[in-house]
Formats: C-alpha cells, sequence, structure tokens
C-alpha cells in the first residue's frame, strides 16, 4: 500500500498565509466557511473587556482551528490536523484590527507615523483531540509619514483587507524604519513556530 503524503487544513482565507505555507514546503487544502443554507458558526472576534492583546489574539486563533476541526467531523471529511491564526496590530495598549473603510485606514496611519507598534500573530494547529498553539510578538517602527503620501496609499486599496491597515510585503514597506522578530509572523503567519507546532501534531515541515 502507497503511504498518503502528509496534508493539513488551513481553515484561512488569506492569500498571504497560503503563499508562506507554499514557501516552507507544506501541502494543504483550504478549509473555508459554508454559506446559506447550511452556513457554518461563526468565531466570535470581538474583544472581550479586560481582554490583553495578547489573550486576545491566542483565543481567536484557537477558535478557529477548534471550529475547523468540528467541521471536519460535521462533513466527515479525511482527518488532517486544522492550521488556523490570528494577526492583530497594538498600540497604546489597544488592539488595532483591518480598517473598515478607507477614512479608519487613514486615521490608523497617522497613529502609526513615526513611532513602534506591535504586530501579534497567533498560529493554532487542532485535530480530534488536542488544540495546541504559539505566538510570535513583533515590533515594527514606522517613519514620520504626511497626509498626502498615506492619501495615496490607502488610495490603492491595500491597506483595506489588512491588521493595522498596512502591509509589510507591500507598498507599505516604504514607510517602515525598522523591525524586530519574525518578519512572516507580521506578515501573517511565523514560519518557524508554524513548523515547530505541526511536527508536535506528525507534520514533518
Amino acid at each position: 500500500m502507497i503511504a498518503l503524503e502528509p496534508r493539513i487544513y488551513l481553515a484561512s482565507r488569506s492569500p498571504r498565509r497560503r503563499e508562506l505555507l507554499a514557501q516552507i514546503g507544506v501541502r494543504f487544502e483550504p478549509l473555508l466557511f459554508r454559506g446559506p443554507p447550511r452556513e457554518d458558526a461563526d468565531v466570535d472576534e470581538a474583544p472581550l473587556a479586560g481582554e490583553t492583546a495578547q489573550d486576545y489574539v491566542v483565543r481567536v486563533a484557537v477558535a478557529k482551528a477548534a471550529a475547523g476541526a468540528g467541521r471536519l467531523r460535521q462533513r466527515r471529511l479525511v482527518a488532517h490536523p486544522v492550521l488556523a491564526a490570528d494577526t492583530i496590530v497594538e498600540i497604546d495598549g489597544r488592539i488595532i484590527g483591518k480598517p473598515q473603510n478607507e477614512a479608519a485606514a487613514v486615521l490608523t496611519l497617522q497613529r502609526l507615523s513615526g513611532r513602534v507598534h506591535r504586530v501579534l500573530t497567533a498560529v493554532a494547529v487542532a485535530d480530534a483531540e488536542r488544540c495546541e498553539h504559539r505566538l510570535s510578538v513583533n515590533e515594527v517602527r514606522f517613519r514620520p509619514l504626511d497626509l498626502e503620501e498615506i492619501s495615496r496609499y490607502v488610495a490603492s486599496g491595500e491597506p483595506l483587507d489588512k491588521a493595522g491597515a498596512y502591509g509589510i510585503q507591500g507598498r507599505a514597506a516604504i514607510f517602515i524604519e525598522s523591525v524586530s522578530g519574525s518578519c512572516s509572523g507580521i506578515v501573517g503567519l511565523p514560519l518557524c513556530e508554524t513548523a515547530l507546532l505541526l511536527r508536535r501534531f506528525g507534520y514533518p515541515a
């Protein structure tokens, strides 16, 4: 009998996370939410009262992975580990997610201008028996930005689907003076932590 190649499910719509997994040779299948009429229950991503940025991002990533493992059982799919992740930006103790619109993106970038902020990405892996996680905490320093270049960047559309209203792998790279930590963690999936976590679930990453 021919052994099947190791494989995981990725519970994320992020093209950046797909690219990062492919970069390290991880074989995966997307595991996405179903729409109506048999819609999957959503994961509550609203911050809880008094919840720290670290606690929040870990809670959401773990919930996504656990929900994905539950969907495998409901759909009777072939059992493989489910990987999920969540990324947020934190500054002044405040969690900054994806901007709701262009005006919110401008305000966020003005707040990050000339300052250091943290980017936290939690990655979680779950199967039918357990769920484990790792956390990547990184610091990014922006140079001072003027309103004209912020507006030009926002008009490109790039910041609207990204935590903190920017993508380090895109046009916003020109805003960044320095980085401390994991570049892949800032993009959305810390590859060192991900590989170590997958090994605990039997995937030879």
